[in-house]
């Protein structure tokens, strides 16, 4: 049985629309991501998500209407499972609120519009029309009167009429303005259709409706009394837009020119345009101005030049570039929203000459491929981490041509900023200080710098004042540590002595120096000041005792002091010292400084500690000993107090520079650390384990735990251009940082030996008028996303697979390389040469080198290495080649064995001497790799072993339990195949059998495996990640067995209780559909996002919810819970 759940929901923007929604006064806007509704609030700042709402079905349209009692305007939505629907906000209970429930409108034999659906409001407001199959318009009334009490109210949605009309492949339509304002005029429609000759004409017609009686209404889309132009039109044209009344008629918008059509004459006024372009989206600013987006990323102004009500020409201006659009929404003011698919959707504002990005909402969709980076694992020590951790990173290759992208996408815990104190650079360490030990909160910040310290005092109501003095501190050199201690008393260490003042009286009672030598590290707990001076000499002071030095020791030189830490306990006898040319760090007493235990940590000489830290972390266990070493490698032992024996080592990579350590408290005795490099990670306790967690603090210095009355729970932040109040997020969520490309990045692999990414990139742009498109192997750094080199592969050559292998050397060894797969365009090449498969090496410098290369019969859909072996999938056979080098002779590929596919492979999985093959139309067939190591003579050969037995369009698949597979289709469904290969007949161990299906709504476009230790007691198995072409990242798991009932019958009961707008079912919306089969509702898979959502019923609703399933409610949510915290 199988588990999702989502990771990153949907960013891709397909339509957005703007309406008084949430109250009568303020316009909203509304934008609709898969299967996701969200409302935003505008103003001259930008938008301000005010909801979210996942509705039960893919969002295919939105359109607006307001009934005659309502102050607010509905909202119609159409999913792609043909249910529409109409909701309005409830105010009192903030959600939305079905008025009109779900309409299946589908046609069971009819074929889906291939221009995708449509919905047009006529500008009388009178019929809505839906365009959902081809041949067919669908005919809505807007209810204007009242006959019966029981009638619909006026501005409802009343029943539809199907009408059915000879043009099929309709490009656009859109309804024409009335020329009379009586409403006796008759509505007219205009289509923009292609014939069967691919030859592209105007079709107006007429709409006729009657009502009827009961459910009887009809209608008639009329084309005997209108005349349509005859005329064949550009075949690049693509939209057509309304121009309102007195003028009225069409504008219809070509690649190459822009044409108006007066509907009354058929007359047609054309222009030609300057540069060929093709148009995506319009929006209208008025009624002769319309804005128009292109698929270059381009936005364009068309306005009409009319003289006394008659039509002259159009001004055509390039207002300047954006994402490309799918939506635009104008918000007055010259505010306008772009709503992209392969780039980010922005709100900008169009000045004079110009475009200024307001606000950028993130998109990482359409994810054509991905990469899992594990930050955790670099080091070599095997290493896994969960994505939780915040060390797993995933690597996407996302949007589409000039927003191409590489995202890195993890999870981690987000800063909300506060406030900013001041730009201030340079700042080396930041502590919190109380002026009266007897206030709750901290009221001054004490900021290190290399040559002085400076103070802010924070009153309650959250002013901040530098002051020139404070309580007898050192404010002329910078502070390496201090405190509040007890007795009302300060400590302040700096390079050079060590102060104890009192803070009643601003005086310094007691100091601590050694002549001239300066003090390069401090540690402290509520009884001792332990001190490294001049990294040689170990020093222990008695705070109850005004600094008396109690154990002195010198080391050799051989072995400087690197870092050191007193345990927070004081009744501890031990401390901690890192030492730099040994790599090792030593228990030591207190007494005589002796080691009491050695632990090596790497190499002597390369694995050098630079910071240490022993706290309390974890609840009831030991404490844990952080040290961070010079290399970004964070190592972690638990320490036995008693005896001091360390166990549980792990280590951990964070960055590629050392960490510094600072605690926050966090309650209950306990701490979390955060580690401060450049790439800053939070580190905590959950179900007693450590969990390393990204943070959003951008290039973080420092840090404090700052908790003032004003700003309770706050830390302060120094960076190395500012300071800054924030807090911490309770709760981790994902993070995405952006690496432009400005090219669609189609593949990627990641290399952990050669520390950098192999992407495969097209380039599409216009040149002199014409379009064209060029293809490269790209090599970048893996912390930097730096570009290292890059390969241009030929003319109408585009790359189609990569991948990372080692390969042999050709002196005995494997060496890491990157494979490339290749397609060429160009029909007319001669039919041997049909891609080409490219081995790269890279060189020391970090350079592309080619090694071989090897001409294809087919396009290289896919690649995968088994053995040493490389497997090439493409256009109609996988192929096996052998990596021939010896050292002698010039690398080469050579064929040794094959596989006739049904039609063609689109993705190929390895797991042992078994490859899975995704199939265009016949779903999977299993292939076994044969090889007689033995006998070399004996030729090698791939056999088929097993195939599911459906037609089924694959997009995706992966291996995710030993002879168990998970498919991703073309229609958005996921299929887990596994092979029975105990069967009773040959028959049943050839038959890949379904185990679990389900509609995710979202094409996978690729699955990656991972495997990571299975926890005891675990409810699910993480096994997979999956990425789909709205921008969704999904968590794939398989389910314990002891678990599978449970979580079956939870869903099952949550589905009755969990409603979404439109009252469309649960198991309607999840069960598997394509063209060949349709289900009731999933089989044996379990939604995450609905068995999460148990976390946020009320209680009596949990104890409805949890009926007959054998277990208790505290049990139930414990579950959820451990559930939830896996992505």
């Amino acid at each position: 049985m199988a588990y999702i759940a989502p990771i990153h929901r949907p960013s891709s923007v397909r339509h957005a629309l703007k309406l008084n929604f949430l109250s009568e006064e303020e316009e909203s806007l509304i934008v609709a991501k898969a299967n996701r509704l969200e409302i935003y609030s505008i103003s001259n700042d930008g938008l301000a998500l005010q909801h979210s709402s996942a509705i039960y079905g893919k969002v295919t349209m939105l359109s607006k209407h307001r009934p005659v009692s309502s102050p607010t305007d509905h909202l119609f939505v159409g999913t792609d499972r043909y249910t529409y629907f109409s909701v309005c906000w409830d105010p009192q209970a903030k959600k939305l609120c079905t008025v009109q429930s779900s309409i299946d409108l589908a046609e069971k034999f009819a074929r889906d519009s291939q221009n995708g659906d449509r919905c047009l409001l006529d500008p009388t407001g009178r019929f809505m029309t839906l365009e959902l199959f081809e041949g067919s318009v669908t005919v809505v009334p807007i209810v204007q009167k009242h006959r019966k009490k029981k009638d619909l109210e006026i501005g409802s949605l009343g029943k539809g009429a199907v009408v059915r009309i000879p043009e099929l492949f309709i490009r656009s339509s859109t309804f024409l303005h009335p020329r009379r304002h009586d409403g006796k005029e008759k509505l007219k429609m205009a289509f923009l259709y292609e014939d069967n000759h691919q030859q592209v004409y105007i079709k107006l017609r007429q709409l006729e409706y009657s009502a009827g009686s009961g459910d009887n209404a009809s209608a008639e889309l009329d084309d005997s009394d209108i005349d349509s132009p005859t005329k064949e039109q550009e075949s690049g044209a693509s939209h057509l837009i309304p121009v309102p009344s007195p003028i009225g008629g069409v504008i219809i918008l070509g690649e190459t020119q822009v044409k108006y059509l007066d509907e009354r004459s058929n007359e047609m006024i054309e222009q030609p345009l300057k540069d060929a372009t093709v148009f995506a989206t319009w929006e209208a600013i008025d009624d002769k101005r319309w804005l128009l987006g292109d698929e270059y990323g381009y936005l364009h102004m068309l306005m009409l030049v009319e003289l006394n009500g008659e039509v002259q020409g159009f001004r055509f201006d390039t207002i300047g570039e954006i994402p490309c659009p799918t939506v635009l929404v104008y918000l007055d003011g010259g505010y306008v929203f772009v709503g992209s698919h392969q780039g980010d959707s922005q709100l900008i504002k169009i000045n004079e000459g110009s475009i200024e990005v307001i606000q950028s909402l993130p998109n990482i969709a359409p994810i054509l491929d991905f990469t899992i980076m594990d930050m955790g694992s670099r080091g070599g020590e095997g290493q896994i981490n969960e994505f939780s951790s915040g060390q797993a990173r995933i690597v996407t290759g996302s949007g589409a041509f000039k927003d191409g992208s590489l995202r890195s996408i993890r999870s981690g815990v987000g800063l909300a900023d506060l406030g900013i104190l001041g730009d201030l650079e340079h700042i080396t360490d930041l502590f919190a200080l109380r002026s009266n030990p007897e206030r709750l909160y901290n009221d001054t910040l004490l900021v290190s710098f290399m040559d002085e310290t400076r103070i802010f005092a924070f009153t309650p109501d959250g002013d901040v004042e530098e002051l020139s003095e404070f309580k007898g501190l050192d404010l002329s050199s910078g502070t390496l540590f201090a405190s509040n201690l007890s007795d009302n008393r300060a400590l302040q260490v700096t390079a050079s002595e060590v102060r104890l003042i009192d803070l009643e009286s601003g005086m310094v009672t007691s100091t601590f120096k050694e002549g001239n030598k300066s003090i390069t590290a401090v540690s402290t707990n509520d009884r001792f000041v332990l001190l490294s001076i001049g990294g040689l000499t170990l020093t222990l002071l008695d705070l109850s005792n005004d600094l008396q030095s109690v154990t002195q020791k010198t080391f050799p030189v051989e072995s400087q002091i690197a870092c050191i830490a007193l345990p927070p306990i004081s009744t501890s006898n031990f401390c901690l010292v890192g030492f730099w040319q040994s790599g090792a760090f030593a228990i030591l007493n207190l007494e005589r400084f002796e080691i009491l235990k050695n632990e090596s940590l790497g190499e002597p000489g390369q694995s050098v500690p630079r910071s240490i830290l022993l706290t309390q972390v974890l609840s009831g266990q030991s404490p844990t000993i952080f040290i961070a070493m010079a290399d970004g490698n964070v190592i972690t032992f638990s320490l036995n107090v008693e005896s001091l024996s360390l166990s549980a080592k792990k280590s951990v990579i964070i960055g590629t520079q050392q960490a510094n350590f600072k605690v926050l408290p966090r309650g209950d005795g306990l701490f979390n650390v955060f580690a401060m490099c450049e790439h800053p990670s939070l580190i905590y306790g959950s179900e007693g384990r450590l969990v390393f967690s990204a943070v959003t603090a951008d290039k973080a210095s420092c840090v404090c735990h700052l908790n003032t009355e004003a700003f309770p729970g706050s830390i302060a932040i120094a960076t190395p251009c500012d300071l800054r109040i924030a807090v911490v997020d309770d709760e981790r969520t994902t993070h995405v940082q952006t690496l432009s490309v400005h090219e669609t990045v189609r593949r990627i692999a990641y290399s952990t030996k050669l520390k950098s990414f192999g992407m495969g990139t097209i380039k599409r742009g216009v040149k002199d008028g014409e379009e064209f498109v060029e293809s490269h192997f790209k090599l970048a750094d893996e912390v930097l996303f730096k570009e290292l080199d890059t390969y241009a592969l030929n003319k109408d050559e585009l790359v189609e697979s990569v991948i990372r292998a080692e390969l042999p050397n050709g002196n005995g060894g494997l060496e890491e390389r990157f494979v490339v797969g290749t397609a060429y365009l160009d029909e007319n090449r001669e039919e041997s040469v049909r891609g080409r498969i490219i081995v790269f090496d890279v060189t020391p410098e970090r350079t592309l080198e080619i090694i071989t290369e090897n001409a294809v019969r087919g396009a290289c859909r896919a690649l995968a290495i088994i053995d040493d072996r490389i497997v090439a999938a493409l256009v109609k056979t996988v192929l096996i080649y052998a990596f021939k080098n010896d050292g002698s002779t010039q690398p080469s590929l050579e064929k040794v064995a094959s596989y006739r596919t049904s039609t063609a492979p689109i993705d190929i999985t390895v797991t042992g001497n078994l490859i899975a093959i995704s199939d265009l139309m016949k779903s999977v067939s299993v292939v076994e790799y044969k090889r007689n190591e033995e006998n070399a003579a004996e030729p090698e050969s791939l056999v088929e072993v097993a195939r599911h037995y459906s037609t089924l369009w694959g997009t995706a698949i992966a291996c995710v339990a030993d002879d168990t597979w998970l498919e991703g289709d073309a229609e958005g469904n996921l299929i887990v195949l596994h092979r029975n290969i105990n069967g009773l007949t040959e028959a049943d161990r050839r038959r890949l059998d379904v185990t679990s299906d389900m509609l995710l709504g979202e094409m996978v476009n690729r699955i990656r495996p991972f495997h990571i230790p299975v926890i005891p007691g675990a409810a699910v198995i993480p096994r997979a990640f999956l990425a789909t072409v709205e921008g969704s990242i999904y968590l794939f798991a398989l389910i314990a067995p002891a678990k599978q009932n449970l979580l079956m019958q939870l869903q099952s009961n949550l589905a009755n209780f969990v409603k979404s707008p439109g009252g469309t079912s649960f198991n309607k919306f999840r069960a598997f559909k394509n063209t060949v089969r349709t289900a009731e509702e999933p089989f044996r898979f379990v939604d995450g996002e609905l068995v999460e959502k148990f976390l946020d019923c009320s209680e009596e609703t949990q104890e409805k919810a949890i009926e007959g399933l054998g277990a208790d409610i505290e049990e139930i949510r414990a579950m959820v819970e451990g559930l939830r915290r896996l992505h």
